[in-house]
């Protein structure tokens, strides 16, 4: 079972939601692909403002695309690489306001504007990445990051 978030108000609320409609939808299931799937299809019904959700896959020294919502996307992304292979390398959390003021950005889709990016950590090595794309300049708020980083800590206990 997931820990809550430890902060009050709505937001907060409506992510221990999520995380506990994710691990009522993943219990039983141990297939990543799987997982990782509802997981972005999860994200996707749940987040506005947003055109891509999806997980990157670690596999050797780069990130392998994996399931996600959205349009096509960059299939692979060399660790320490724009802002997914920075938060591979940093294995940290990365908010960017404005993608276009990100040093490496990388652009799958033009349309983007700010962006998040959370590594899965398993027993101290990243095994993938959250990255979630908006087409708006500064999407992403502290309770979102602090909301993902928890429904991110609830999936990795189906993986």
């Amino acid at each position: 079972m997931f820990t809550q978030i430890n902060y009050e108000g709505p937001i907060a609320d409506q992510y221990n939601s999520l995380a506990k409609q994710l691990d009522a939808l993943l219990t039983g299931e141990t297939d990543q692909i799987a997982n990782l799937s509802n997981a972005s299809a999860l994200l996707n019904q749940f987040l506005t403002n947003i055109n891509w959700v999806g997980f990157y896959i670690l596999q050797g020294e780069e990130l392998v695309l994996g399931p996600f919502q959205g349009l096509p996307a960059c299939v692979r992304i060399p660790i320490g690489r724009g802002v997914c292979g920075t938060a591979v390398k940093e294995k940290e959390t990365i908010v960017v306001k404005d993608v276009h003021a990100f040093p490496g950005h990388i652009a799958c889709d033009a349309a983007s504007q700010s962006e998040i990016v959370i590594p899965l950590i398993k027993q101290d090595k990243v095994i993938a990445v959250l990255d979630i794309d908006s087409p708006v300049t500064n999407r992403f708020s502290i309770e979102d990051r602090v909301g993902l980083e928890q429904f991110v800590k609830a999936l990795l206990l189906h993986l």
